[in-house]
Order: C-alpha cells, then sequence, then structure tokens
C-alpha cells in the first residue's frame, strides 16, 4: 500500500490580496494532515474516506476518465486530482490501473465542522502526491504542486492557490499567486505536460522561517465560512471601487513585503507590526465591498490579543473560521491570551507549523 498526506494551512497575511496575480501573501502549513492511501485493484476501484464519503464508493472509467456515481461536491477535488495525475501519467507513457483509495481527514472537527484549515487543497495534494507514487512518477515539490492547482482550479475556478502551495511545501511560504488566466488558456492550446513543465506567469513560491523566540497561536471562533463565495463577492464589489481596491492592493503588497523582511531578519516587532498593519487593510477592503471579514467574534479575538500588547488578525477569507497571532514564545503571555480566548469562546487549536517537505 502507498501512503501520502499533505498539511492543513492558515494564512498569517495577504489574503484576499494574493487572488491577484503577482501578488503576495504569507501562508503557514500547519500538523492537521490529510492522508491518502492507494493499493492496486483488478477490475474496478474504491474510494473510502473517514469525512468525504459517508459509505464505501465503487469507481469505474469512462473513456478513460474516472468516474463515480455522485455528485458530493467534497469528493469533486478528488476525482479532479485523480483524473489530472492520470492525465499527466497517460502524457508520459504510463499504463492506467484500478486502486482502492482511502482518505483520512484531521482538518475537520469531531463533529464534522471546518476549522477553516484548507481541507479541499489538502485532499488535493495528498491525491496527487500519493498517485504519483503509486504511477512512479518521481515528481519533485513543484510538479506536484501544480497538478493539484490545475485540479483544485478545475473545480472552484477561482482562489489564489495557495493553499495548495501550502499544504504542497510545508512551513512557512512567502507566495504570489500565478496568472490564472495564463493557466486557463494554455489548457485550451498545449498538452497538460507541457503546461506543467512551463513557467507560470507571476508564480513564485520562497521559504520562511519563524523567529526563535516567537510562537504561533491560532484561535478557531467555531463559525466556518466559505472562502470561494467570500472570494466571489469581494470580485465582484471591487468592479464597483476600483480605485480603493487598486490602493488595497498597492498598501498590501508594502505590507507583506515588509513582513518578509521581518522574517528573513528574524525580527519579531517588525513582524507583529505588520501583522497590525494588514489587519487595518482587510478592514478597509471589508468597508469598501461591504463583505464582512472580521467578524463579532474575530474581533472580540484579536482585540484581547492587543490588549496584551500583542498583534493578532483573522486568517484566510474571514467570515468566521480562525484567527492568528505571533507573540513572543513566553509562558505568561501565551497563558494570558489563552486564558482571555477561552473567555468568549474562542478555542485554541494547538497547532505547530510543520517541517517543509
Amino acid at each position: 500500500m502507498i501512503t501520502a498526506k499533505a498539511s492543513g494551512k492558515l494564512y498569517i497575511a495577504g489574503e484576499y490580496a494574493v487572488v491577484e496575480k503577482g501578488y503576495p501573501a504569507i501562508i503557514s502549513s500547519v500538523d492537521k494532515f490529510v492522508t491518502v492511501s492507494v493499493e492496486a485493484s483488478e477490475s474496478e476501484g474504491t474510494l473510502n474516506s473517514n469525512r468525504f464519503t459517508d459509505n464505501m464508493i465503487h469507481w469505474n472509467r469512462e473513456n478513460g476518465k474516472f468516474q463515480i456515481d455522485t455528485r458530493d461536491n467534497q469528493l469533486e477535488f478528488i476525482i479532479a486530482a485523480i483524473n489530472c495525475v492520470e492525465e499527466y501519467a497517460l502524457q508520459l507513457g504510463k499504463k492506467l490501473s484500478y486502486f482502492n483509495i482511502n482518505i483520512e481527514s484531521e482538518l475537520d472537527s469531531d463533529n464534522g465542522r471546518k476549522y477553516g484549515l484548507g481541507s479541499s487543497a489538502a485532499v488535493s495534494v495528498a491525491t496527487v502526491r500519493a498517485l504519483s507514487k503509486f504511477y512512479k512518477l518521481d515528481l519533485n515539490n513543484k510538479t506536484i504542486y501544480k497538478l493539484a492547482a490545475l485540479s483544485h482550479l478545475s473545480v472552484q475556478g477561482n482562489g489564489s492557490l495557495g493553499d495548495v502551495a501550502a499544504s504542497t511545501y510545508g512551513g512557512i511560504i512567502y507566495y504570489t499567486s500565478p496568472d490564472r488566466n495564463w493557466i486557463i488558456n494554455s489548457l485550451k492550446k498545449e498538452p497538460l505536460f507541457t503546461i506543467v513543465h512551463q513557467e507560470w506567469p507571476n508564480l513564485s513560491i520562497e521559504p520562511l522561517d519563524m523567529p526563535n523566540n516567537s510562537k504561533l497561536l491560532i484561535g478557531w471562533t467555531g463559525s466556518p465560512a466559505s472562502t470561494s463565495i467570500l472570494v466571489e463577492q469581494i470580485s465582484y464589489s471591487k468592479a464597483q471601487k476600483l480605485k480603493l481596491y487598486e490602493k488595497f492592493l498597492k498598501d498590501s503588497k508594502i505590507c507583506l513585503e515588509r513582513m518578509q523582511e521581518g522574517f528573513l531578519n528574524a525580527d519579531l516587532p517588525a513582524i507583529q507590526a505588520q501583522i497590525s498593519k494588514n489587519r487595518e487593510l482587510l478592514t478597509s477592503l471589508s468597508k469598501i465591498t461591504n463583505v464582512v471579514i472580521e467578524t463579532e467574534k474575530l474581533t472580540e479575538m484579536c482585540n484581547v490579543v492587543e490588549n496584551i500588547g500583542q498583534a493578532a488578525k483573522s486568517s484566510g477569507a474571514g467570515g468566521g473560521d480562525c484567527g492568528i497571532a505571533i507573540v513572543p514564545d513566553n509562558n505568561e503571555i501565551i497563558d494570558n491570551i489563552l486564558t482571555a480566548w477561552k473567555e468568549i469562546d474562542v478555542i485554541d487549536l494547538k497547532l505547530n507549523i510543520t517541517d517543509r517537505s
């Protein structure tokens, strides 16, 4: 049996701006995982999961494509990842096989509520990674990212694909999103293999390290949000107020570049200053677009951290889900924050940054 896994992710800063090609974000992978196991089968395959399906599903092929008889949205990401890897394998002259695939996810709570850790991206990456091993494709992280990104884009149709990068590479990354229109247009003209091995305009993925004296805290509000819906709402609103939106993008890029310098110089106060600045920028974006990014609970969560003299902000699409704080690795400060969070029913997820893949 072949097994592969991919981590969940959290945005530290740069969300929303990163959806535009070439604009940066800083993203961390966290130690909650999707694990995919694959073993060979004879004439048909099965798909089983503790989160994505209620029962074992039997699958077959139709015109060379992986097919199942369900329209479950979560399964669409798995199906797209399988078909993407198999298309790539066919273009390398590999023969397709049947297999049984099992998927285990830690990215939701025990009652199935989402933490906002990027489960669709993680399952895409883990599926690509497992099947690439199954077909002996010997792929590096860049190729795994691109195949998972292509499959993810085919289902979701929007987003920066930064969560895919974080799940692929591990650790903390400084990421700028590729030109999605270039990708979509290229797919109409070129084989998948060719596109995967071309340079993607505007894409960059660079590793960063947390300062030794710091700690990433993650608070969950218990209120799940839909990233794709929120991104669509922002996209609609930005067209109405283009100049203000362009200022937001410019300011976000400056903020992220300064934060990157903070990471590279292990300068915790500089990082915290830009976390506070990024929170201000997201508040301005919310006012521009009339889209709620920082909910009342997230505002409470961030304010109690600031009252202790530290920096916090919402993470990712907002609208619920998680907030983050980067603070000194000091027991008294951390205990004060976690106690304050507990009093307002914000749950400490007790997550750590993963090692690089």
